[in-house]
């Protein structure tokens, strides 16, 4: 007699279809977790995040694999970048009391910047015509300004301004130097009389080609004189100089 053949029994376990589904499940997971981040991400490091991979170098330490380039603990805290603790309105709201409680919101005057929060002072309180050196009514406003920047982890850079009348004696051949040496002369007042870390420091001398009004009357071109610092808060962990390919 013929023997009826029974049916081969199907493969225990879950139907192949099941595994395409499944991996569909885990990336749509995946993806909502990501925009969940995304929602609480802090902007400033998200902008200095996006810049690394623009040239800026990896994690900020150079180009080098990640395992090669972790930090020495031993190395000083200035060769490593500041973590901000400050966003940029607290950064600007700070700044604003240091200035309301010194007395001085009429002779420095604060702004957003597009690198942070900039102080704009006028020549005349900081230094005599076509001098470097700080008057001595400079401490008035420049010691509030260091104890506040003793409690800022941002790197500041001063700028030194001039109006677009012509300069040359032996000292200052033209504004870039006079500019220059004014904007280095409030440094070195902030790392001599109050030991701020000088790493944290840029002098910038721009002469005359960065005005703020017309050269058309004395009252602009005493506007144009001036000494402006920028608390770089806004791009605390961008390099000013990109390494080179």
């Amino acid at each position: 007699m013929a023997r009826t053949r029974r049916p081969k029994s199907e493969t225990p376990g879950s139907p192949l279809w099941m595994t395409t589904f499944s991996d569909l499940m885990t990336l749509i997971l995946v993806f909502f977790v990501l925009l969940f981040s995304m929602s609480a991400i802090d902007i400033v490091k998200f902008q200095s995040f996006l810049a690394y991979f623009q040239g800026a170098g990896v994690l900020e330490w150079g180009e080098m694999p990640l395992e090669e380039i972790l930090p020495d603990p031993n190395t000083p805290d200035h060769d490593m970048p500041p973590a901000p603790d400050y966003n940029l309105m607290e950064v600007f709201e700070m700044v604003e009391e240091t200035l309301a409680e010194a007395g001085l919101e009429d002779r420095v005057f604060l702004r957003y910047e597009e690198a942070g929060v900039a102080l704009d002072i006028q020549d005349r309180v900081l230094f005599d015509t076509a001098k470097a050196d700080l008057r001595p009514q400079a401490r008035e406003i420049l010691d509030p300004l260091a104890t506040l920047f003793q409690k800022l982890p941002f790197q500041i850079h001063v700028e030194g301004h001039t109006d677009s009348r012509k300069i040359s004696s032996i000292v200052f051949p033209s504004n870039w130097e006079l500019s220059g040496a004014r904007a280095s002369s409030v440094i070195r007042y902030f790392i001599d009389n109050h030991q701020l870390d000088p790493y944290r420091f840029a002098a910038v001398g721009y002469g005359e080609y960065k005005p703020v009004a017309p050269n058309d009357s004395e009252a602009n071109m005493q506007l144009n004189r001036r000494v402006v610092m920028v608390i770089r808060a806004k791009d605390a962990f961008r390099k000013e100089v990109l390494p080179i390919e």
